[in-house]
């Protein structure tokens, strides 16, 4: 009996306005039936946020085409993924793809991602989910090279199978295509925004603060996402929800409070 074609569901951070999520869609479409569940706007820096204080509201959206299912949610992208698993699909999805965001999720910036807090909370479902992230800043970027490597990539997760964590952090780097030296399987590095506000004036004279920052990378080996974009190589970096330090879990145990807690 032929398999039947895998039930891919699709969302993001920058709204179903955005370039990246339409090339996602085209790339997506060649692999398996395609749902689309995303925000009607942009919730860039949301990360794992949900909407608590008013209702959600869906709707549905024919900006693909008649021949893509899609629906618009006035919440938050993990308010998206959580109304598409409980209310909208009609079976389990085999694989959730979220982006293709604009702007880098490597490193420390997978915390603060909407883009990753989207993955994420479908992995937490179950859903083999991959966050695909463009190094391209800009929303009117060129997403064909980013095409190229989407495309392989979930060729390889559907052929291949997924990691047990069931979550990927892709990032792509802004680059013509015979630039990109390949891709590498690597873990995220320690770096992060060396922060600051600017302190501004609107023009009623009221003072604001707009966050800027530099991006820092502290990680001195080469076996990173942040070391192998600059180098020009596409980054997968395999992600996992449980944040406990283990390291540190005995030296605490062992050396914490006087009087230990009963068992």
């Amino acid at each position: 009996m032929k398999k039947e074609k895998p039930y891919i569901l699709i969302t993001n951070d920058d709204s179903i306005y955005s370039k990246g999520i339409k090339a996602l869609v085209e790339t997506a479409s060649e692999f398996g039936d395609v749902i689309v569940v995303a925000p009607d706007k942009p919730h860039s820096g949301k990360s794992n946020a949900i909407t608590l204080d008013h209702p959600l509201r869906v709707n549905k959206s024919n900006i693909f085409g008649d021949s893509i299912e899609a629906y618009t949610c006035s919440g938050t992208p993990v308010d998206c993924v959580k109304l598409a698993l409980n209310k909208i699909v009609t079976s389990k999805p085999d694989l959730c793809l979220s982006g293709i965001n604009h702007g880098s999720n490597a490193a420390l910036n997978v915390l603060y991602s909407g883009t990753m807090g989207a993955a994420t909370e479908a992995a937490l479902d179950g859903v083999n989910s991959i966050g695909f992230s463009s190094l391209d800043f800009d929303h009117k970027a060129d997403m064909r090279v980013c095409q190229v490597f989407t495309r392989k990539i979930i060729k390889e997760c559907l052929e291949k199978g997924f990691p047990d964590c069931k979550l990927l952090n892709v990032n792509i780097p802004f680059l013509p295509e015979a630039e990109i030296k390949g891709m590498r399987i690597c873990r995220q590095a320690n770096a992060t925004w060396k922060e600051d506000f600017e302190e501004r004036t609107d023009p009623f004279m009221r003072k604001y603060y707009w966050l800027t920052g530099e991006f820092v990378n502290y990680d001195v080996a080469g076996d990173n996402d942040a070391h192998f974009l600059e180098e020009g190589y596409v980054t997968i970096v395999p992600i996992q929800t449980d944040m406990t330090a283990y390291k540190d879990l005995n030296n605490l145990k062992d050396n914490w409070f006087s009087n230990k807690l009963k068992e």
